[in-house]
């Protein structure tokens, strides 16, 4: 062996090792952000097998349905996709790109829908439709049509006004070349909007105001509007969201991306006073100046993350937070989940924001699995009410979701479940529960046995998904779980509890269905119990984990199983889940993401209602002695 040249290579090693050691300096144009967490998300499960954001609330915004497009947008388009996201005039403002059947398919259009609390959404309406050419005016060669993309919705200018922004370009490629240009309109306080202009054209094309169909914004004779067109303009960082599509050969945007590569732009001001970039496939970069000037793009190694967008901001409560799939697989993107941080430079505490993947009930090219593209509330917008972060994104593109994430951002629990949901006001936010709220299987508070005694309730016509309810309390090795439970009906639906470590691994299983109570034992299921319609039973259960563990039941104070095997082994427990329907893991990694099928048999027209109500829902830890905590 020539040990000279083992002795150069070691040293060349070391300088190499030195040089990355000084080139990642962490909170520098190297690396401006970095995870510093441990947790990686397990591709085999729908929630990563991660722990939850304590407290979520995901709620179904448009259901997609091509037979009855009365029960969505009266439209029938199945492409659902980009959602962006502001607050203004007390409303929730989102618009979101829709296509008939697949990606970047002409014809295209940009539907808007509102909201007051963020949790009761109107019907869309179409905000940007179909482009039409002027006459004369033909599609390019090499191109089908006219279709939307646009990673930025909305701009509250300083003078008040909101502008509604969507790009129009061509199918299937509406960057650069193929793209015609930013359009803008106004939104009124009365819930009426301004007529369409162009604000400006795509920089490497030949398209102007002799060429498209509508005018200038300079044209318009509200200057007020043009004012807050101008403002828009030369805010270096809102604008910079416009760069996908344009690039900018003109110079307009300040970013040197030698690279041309980085997409979907998000942005925040970290707390020494830089603006953080973030952009998909984990790169990053570092404004001195408030967008003037930027570092040089850079991936960051912390960050797994494929196609999906990377959203960032600081938080209400002063912090800050980062959310994307942490997922390396293009076609799969789940779950959505969420980092905090004190500086806006050290994030940790990857936490689940949506973990469930329905079945995709229509087949389009390019719609990836899985809840994803999400964008929040950009700096410089309102802010809504309430001590929350909102997120909008598509699942499956081809529904659209919004997520309300509690502050300050938790994922481990400290306290015992105690909950009747007397004091909360109907329909409103559950605290420190975990709520996946489909439009056909809602969960809400409701008055149900009465005003002074209510309940969460849990309504499901939804024929593939279900609703679902988590809470998460202190981990515990031995504890008691009790609850009561009352379905209205026996003939149909499932209400299925499941009490899992912080993994999701599934410690004791139990079922309310066909008039029978049943536990799953060996990968079977075994009847316990019957019950009846519109009686509540009340269930008890002590959980001792150590060893393989062991469980007994009970239901109203008889016992009907004592020292049960778990249904699989745990180190200790810390969530209890309620849901309608089974639980699923389909599609997963090895689901053909192309494979052209018809749309799910059934999947437009509401199923039969099963409703089940949940109360009294209460935790404790359990002593060496037997005694509760």
């Amino acid at each position: 062996m020539n040990w000279s040249i083992k002795r150069e290579n070691w040293i060349s090693c070391l300088m190499l090792s030195l040089n990355i050691c000084c080139w990642a300096q962490t909170g520098t144009n190297s690396e401006p952000v970095k995870y510093l967490g441990g947790e990686v998300a397990n591709p085999n499960v729908h929630d990563g097998s991660l722990r939850y954001a304590i407290g979520v609330e995901n709620i179904q915004v448009l259901r997609a349905n091509r037979t009855n497009p009365q029960y969505a947008d009266n439209f029938g388009w199945t492409y659902n996709h980009a959602p962006n996201l502001t607050y203004w005039n007390n409303t929730f403002y989102l618009q979101y790109l829709s296509n008939p059947i697949n990606e970047q398919e002409p014809p295209g259009h940009t539907l808007l829908v509102t909201s007051h609390n963020g949790r009761n959404w109107g019907k869309p309406i179409e905000i940007f439709p179909t482009y039409k050419a002027p006459k004369g005016v033909n599609i390019p060669e090499g191109y089908t049509g006219y279709i939307m993309h646009q990673r930025m919705g909305f701009y509250t200018a300083p003078n008040g006004r909101l502008l509604i922004v969507a790009f129009y370009g061509h199918s299937y490629n509406p960057f650069q070349q193929g793209g015609i240009g930013r359009v803008v309109r106004e939104a009124y306080k009365d819930g009426t909007f301004g007529p369409i202009h162009f604000i400006r054209y795509e920089s490497q094309a030949q398209w102007n105001e002799t060429n498209t169909t509508y005018p200038f914004y300079k044209r318009s004779k509200d200057k007020e509007f043009i004012e807050a067109c101008d403002a828009l303009l030369k805010d270096k960082l809102k604008t910079l969201q416009w760069l996908d599509e344009d690039r900018g050969i003109d110079g307009f945007y300040s970013i040197k991306d030698s690279i041309n590569t980085v997409q979907a732009l998000s942005y925040f001001h970290r707390k020494d006073g830089e603006v953080v970039a973030l952009w998909k496939k984990s790169f990053a970069a570092l404004s001195p100046d408030n967008g003037l000037s930027w570092s040089a793009p850079r991936k960051i190694s912390t960050l797994i993350m494929a196609g999906g967008k990377n959203w960032g901001q600081r938080t209400k409560d002063g912090r800050f937070a980062m959310c994307y799939n942490p997922i390396e697989t293009q076609q799969y993107r789940y779950p959505l989940i969420v980092t905090s941080s004190d500086d806006g430079i050290l994030f940790d505490n990857m936490g689940v924001i949506h973990g469930e993947v329905p079945p995709r009930r229509y087949y389009g090219d390019c719609k990836d699995f899985g809840p994803n593209y999400l964008r929040g509330i950009t700096e410089g917008e309102a802010i809504p009410p309430g001590n929350n972060m909102w997120v909008t994104y598509s699942v499956n593109k081809e529904d659209i979701w919004i997520s309300r994430i509690p502050l300050p951002i938790k994922v481990e629990s400290e306290e015992s479940v105690s909950d009747n949901f007397n004091e909360l006001e109907t329909a409103s936010a559950v605290p420190n529960w975990n709520i996946y709220s489909p439009l056909w299987a809602k969960v809400s508070v409701t008055d149900f046995p009465s005003k002074k005694n209510k309940s969460l309730t849990f309504e499901d016509q939804d024929p593939y998904d279900y609703a679902k309810a988590i809470c998460v309390f202190k981990a515990s090795k031995q504890a008691t779980v009790e609850f009561k439970v009352l379905a209205e009906q026996i003939d149909n639906g499932t209400f299925q509890i499941d009490v899992t470590d912080k993994h999701g691994d599934c410690a004791v299983r139990l079922i309310f269905e066909d008039a029978q109570i049943k536990v799953c034992a060996n990968e079977n299921k075994k009847t316990i119990s019957t019950y009846r319609p519109q009686q509540w039973y009340s269930i008890a259960m002590q959980i001792f984990t150590e060893g393989l563990g062991t469980y007994t039941i009970s239901i109203d104070g008889k016992q009907k199983l004592k020292n049960e095997s778990l249904m699989g082994a745990v180190k200790s427990i810390e969530r209890l889940s309620f849901r309608t329907g089974d639980y699923r893991n389909y599609p997963d990694r090895k689901t053909p993401n192309q494979m052209p099928y018809e749309p799910l048999n059934g999947a437009d027209k509401p199923a039969k209602k099963a409703i089940y109500h949940l109360d009294e829902v209460h935790t404790s830890s359990i002593d060496n002695n037997g005694l509760k905590q």
